[in-house]
């Protein structure tokens, strides 16, 4: 089953404290990789209840009715996973052991949206789902969630109890200011911190309403060892526990399939990482028949130079570039080096499973971001893509807009409908028939991306700075209006790239260019195309099965 959950639900995070980013953000980004999801950008306003009002609840991955919850005085807009005070949550599944879980409760995305209707900060962010959940239930796996504001980010891996027990096993960790951090459907958090730190009047607060122990910049449910213990998942002295191994023992997928993606953001921004490749890929791990995984990585790194929002984009269209487990290379790629795959992460062939690698940047992503949570804006930056990062754009959101563009709306459009107003349809036409011919046409794709990049990261301190000109609500307008009229001008050039691409490569071929238009004989005629050979590796490998003289 957890295996299921890995191709199904395979979401990735990266994370970045304020003094590590280039310019004073806290950075988180989240990719929602699920088969058959549909990308929108959540919206939900600021709203005022009446007492006794309930707020509903339903499964967010499958709209299953869970019930209802009280409803809070106020709750805050919400712009996709990042609310008006710039707190900002994501997530990656992880399973983990299958008799925690639960269908009773608060599913784990109610969870973030619940907490992003309710939070000033991460650290409420973080008390909210706790006590939601210590009041309501756990209806979901094992879950790792991204919780940050514009001062500190925080990784929290939570899992339920027995089913119909309230409350969750879950461990929460500060990642420090002048780290990076990431996880990708795998629990990463191990050990807990020794000793005991003198506890704020807040801390003590904490510890008594969520029933948690808080040491430092760390909180975990009082019952977390003891609990292992009772169930056998751990035995030996509390100083000695370790929250993966208890909560998420390593199998060969926990590694191969999801560390690596944390290896490979590492390797971005640290010379050291080569020590992990064989922990990461599994290679370990299947060399000792499981009974070791090997040096494992730590939690967060150092980087070795600061960290832009520009950094963390190119890091989610990571496609294992330049690495022995490359997307793009090797047989199962085909003759125009695809990243697309068939039958999910892997298939089984004579009892024997084997495995794909699974790179951050896939066609499974229904949508992503990259959130920038500024301390010296009241706007934070919610850099908002759908489809496959590799393929795609990630637009400018402000925190503060009063709507999105009509190519993000829920409701544009869904998996099964088309429409040729949504940003969703849009992007999947243009990555699907590059797919086809990958190394001929994404060159083409990654040209328009830099374009909208530079651009964008150009405007920005300018749009600002006009904004910062009028009154409050002119200003959120201003921004209201700059974020869609942004959106829509880029799906209109993504839908003209579409056009240019299925003209140019027109059934297997590759029409010529001559001065930016396609080339026409002397007398205004179509000009013959060039015929693509395949590439000399690809027939050298699969000649001998090719009739010949």
């Amino acid at each position: 089953m957890k295996t299921l959950l890995f191709l199904v639900l395979a979401c990735t995070n990266f994370l970045v404290g304020q003094q590590a980013s280039t310019d004073g953000s806290t950075i988180i980004s989240y990719a929602a990789d699920s088969y058959g999801m549909y990308g929108y950008l959540h919206f939900s306003p600021a709203a005022d209840y009446p007492e006794g009002a309930m707020r509903e609840i339903k499964d967010w991955d499958t709209g299953r009715p869970l019930g209802s919850i009280p409803q809070i005085a106020h709750t805050y807009k919400v712009v996709g996973n990042m609310n008006e005070n710039q707190v900002t949550i994501g997530e990656t599944t992880w399973g983990g052991r299958e008799e925690l879980w639960d269908t009773v409760g608060i599913d784990y995305g109610s969870l973030i949206y619940i907490a992003l209707e309710r939070s000033k900060t991460a650290r409420e962010a973080i008390e909210w789902i706790i006590t939601l959940v210590n009041e309501h239930g756990y209806a979901s796996e094992g879950e790792s969630f991204s919780i940050g504001d514009p001062n500190e980010v925080w990784i929290m891996d939570l899992i339920g109890k027995d089913p119909g027990k309230k409350g969750a096993n879950w461990v929460a960790v500060r990642i420090p200011d002048n780290a990076i951090s990431a996880h990708a459907n795998q629990a990463r958090i191990t050990k807990l911190p020794q000793g005991k730190t003198k506890l704020t009047k807040e801390q003590k607060r904490l510890e008594k309403k969520l029933n948690c122990v808080c040491n430092g910049d760390w909180m975990w449910d009082k019952n977390l060892i003891s609990f292992a213990k009772q169930k056998g998942y751990f035995s030996g002295a509390d100083k000695d526990f370790n929250y993966q191994a208890a909560y998420a023992p390593f199998d060969f997928s926990g590694l191969f399939v999801c560390e690596a993606r944390v290896w490979s953001f590492f390797r971005h921004f640290s010379a050291d990482m080569d020590r992990y490749f064989d922990y990461a890929t599994g290679k370990t791990f299947r060399e000792t028949n499981g009974k070791d995984a090997g040096e494992p990585m730590p939690l967060w790194i150092i980087p070795n130079r600061k960290v832009s929002a520009q950094d963390i984009k190119e890091c989610m269209r990571d496609e294992y570039q330049n690495t022995p487990i490359d997307i793009t290379q090797g047989p199962d790629a085909g003759p125009w080096n695809s990243k697309l795959r068939y039958g999910g992460l892997g298939f089984k062939l004579d009892s024997v499973q084997y495995w794909y690698s699974r790179p951050t940047a896939t066609q499974q992503t229904a949508w992503s971001y990259v959130a920038q949570m500024r301390n010296n804006s009241t706007n934070g930056i919610f850099w908002f893509g759908v489809d496959d990062a590799a393929c795609s754009c990630y637009v400018p959101m402000f925190s503060c807009i009063n709507h999105v563009p009509e190519c993000f709306e829920e409701g544009n459009g869904d998996s099964y409908t088309f429409s040729p107003t949504s940003a969703w349809w849009t992007f999947n036409i243009v990555a699907n028939w590059a797919y086809t011919k990958y190394s001929r046409m994404y060159p083409h794709i990654h040209e328009l991306q830099q374009i909208w990049d530079d651009k964008f990261n150009l405007q920005i301190a300018g749009v600002e700075a006009q904004a910062a000109e009028l009154n409050d609500e002119d200003a959120k307008q201003f921004l209201t209006n700059y974020s869609c009229a942004q959106a829509q001008n880029v799906v209109a050039d993504w839908q003209r790239l579409a056009f240019y691409l299925f003209t140019k490569f027109l059934d297997g071929q590759e029409r010529k260019e001559e001065n930016g238009q396609f080339k026409r004989n002397p007398y205004g005629g179509s000009c013959s195309p060039n015929r693509l050979p395949l590439p000399e590796q690809y027939l050298r490998q699969y000649a001998p099965s090719i009739t010949h003289e």
